[in-house]
């Protein structure tokens, strides 16, 4: 009996210890714990109420942003705390450190993906129902996230591009400025009147109401081809009506040309056939 009492007294003894060595750190601990808690998910609502008053911040991004600052505090918190226990903080932060290098190797494609994602967000390059080119592919930007963008092409197909892809090319945004310049070449036979021909084409081309009078159309002889006179005709039209603007004009400058006995060539190439004079022989 007494020696169950004395293993108590030593279990208590060094409780008691213990609470006094590290009970101030524990309590301390707790309180930093739920303080770091309260601070990071108060400062991620704040950062994200206040992205919100910023004019032209897209909301893909805000919330990204405000999860950075709240799990930031969160893993200052923890190494505070383990810092009570007299943990050394410098090797956590190279255990850290060192962690997230492996991981940003092991993920360096689609962390390079979110950095693209951030800088198109940022700087805004494009917008949902914009008309773009990139990368090889053109459609109409339906998404933008941290990863990708989403084309609906001419077609009303769906094209997914990676963000790297984007940000590392050029960009060509069909959607930006109101207007558009069209520009043609209109091939007419070296026996045509030239005059009569140019005017045909202005008049057609500003009979059309979509043509801009100002900056006023351009049309010049651009080319002397093997078997056309070539015109260059320039003409600025509305953005919104650019492509079929442009397949309408071809085909009635065409059928204009036609109506005025404007002929338009086709490629022709010309034989000359010289007799050898000693086949001619044998063949007497």
């Amino acid at each position: 009996m007494d020696q169950v009492t004395t293993e108590i007294d030593a279990v208590v003894a060094a409780l008691s210890t213990l609470a006094v060595t590290y009970g101030m750190a524990v309590l301390g601990a707790i309180a930093i714990l739920i303080g770091g808690w309260l601070i990071a998910g108060w400062l991620e609502k704040g950062v994200d109420r206040s992205l919100g008053r910023v004019s032209h911040m897209d909301p893909t991004l805000r919330p990204f942003i405000a999860s950075l600052v709240r799990y930031g505090i969160l893993i200052l918190t923890v190494i505070i705390v383990l810092g009570q226990f007299g943990v050394q903080t410098a090797s956590i932060i190279a255990i850290l450190g060192a962690a997230g290098l492996a991981i940003g190797l092991a993920l360096q494609g689609t962390l390079s993906n979110v950095a693209a994602g951030v800088m198109i967000i940022l700087f805004r390059p494009f917008k949902l129902g914009d008309f773009i080119e990139v990368a090889g592919e053109m459609g109409t930007v339906k998404d933008i996230s941290l990863n990708t963008i989403e084309l609906a092409s001419l077609s009303n197909t769906q094209i997914i591009v990676p963000n790297s892809q984007v940000w590392g090319n050029v960009i060509e945004n069909y959607s930006v400025y109101p207007t558009r310049r069209a520009e043609w070449t209109f091939g007419v036979g070296y026996g045509a009147n030239l005059k009569q021909a140019e005017e045909v084409i202005l008049n057609t081309i500003l009979a059309d109401e979509r043509s801009k009078r100002e900056p006023e159309p351009f049309i010049q002889v651009n080319n002397l081809n093997d078997s056309s006179v070539d015109f260059l005709v320039r003409v600025w039209v509305d953005a919104a009506v650019f492509f079929q603007y442009q397949a309408d004009m071809k085909r009635r400058v065409k059928e204009a040309l036609d109506a005025e006995g404007v002929p338009i060539p086709f490629p022709t190439r010309t034989l000359h056939i010289e007799k050898n004079e000693d086949t001619a022989i044998a063949a007497q």
